[in-house]
């Protein structure tokens, strides 16, 4: 069962950029939905980006398309979150997650349709 670990949040202000990593343990599955989701204080955990394991199919929430970029790469087994132009709305707990991969074909898919959660990376962003 693989194991994923997020790293790379941080504190910023507005208009700066992370780079958010997530490390799988063993092998995903290319076929796989692969996402990243956000979760702000007192608010449901919600998907900003997924992706097919094999590269394909990137998705976004609106209010991160043109500012948010998912990739990953095979042969590290590292899922990445680019995020540039940050905004205050934009904090919260970062998580990585896995799913079946129709998972990225649904407008919103919920954050209880994915498993293999690591342990979340916080970014701040400052007005």
């Amino acid at each position: 069962q693989a194991q994923l670990m997020e790293s790379g949040g941080g504190s910023v202000q507005a208009g700066g950029s992370l780079r958010l990593s997530c490390a799988a343990s063993t092998y995903i599955n290319r076929l796989n939905c692969l996402g990243w989701f956000r979760q702000a204080p007192g608010k449901e955990r919600e998907v900003v980006a997924r992706m097919v394991g094999d590269g394909s199919s990137p998705r976004y929430v609106d209010s991160v398309k043109g500012r948010f970029t998912i990739s990953q790469d095979n042969v590290k087994r590292v899922l990445y979150l680019q995020m540039n132009r940050l905004e205050p709305d934009d904090a919260g707990m970062y998580y990585c997650a896995v799913a079946s991969s129709d998972r990225c074909f649904t407008p919103t898919p919920s954050a209880g349709e994915f498993q293999h959660w690591g342990q979340g990376t916080q970014v701040t962003v400052s007005s």
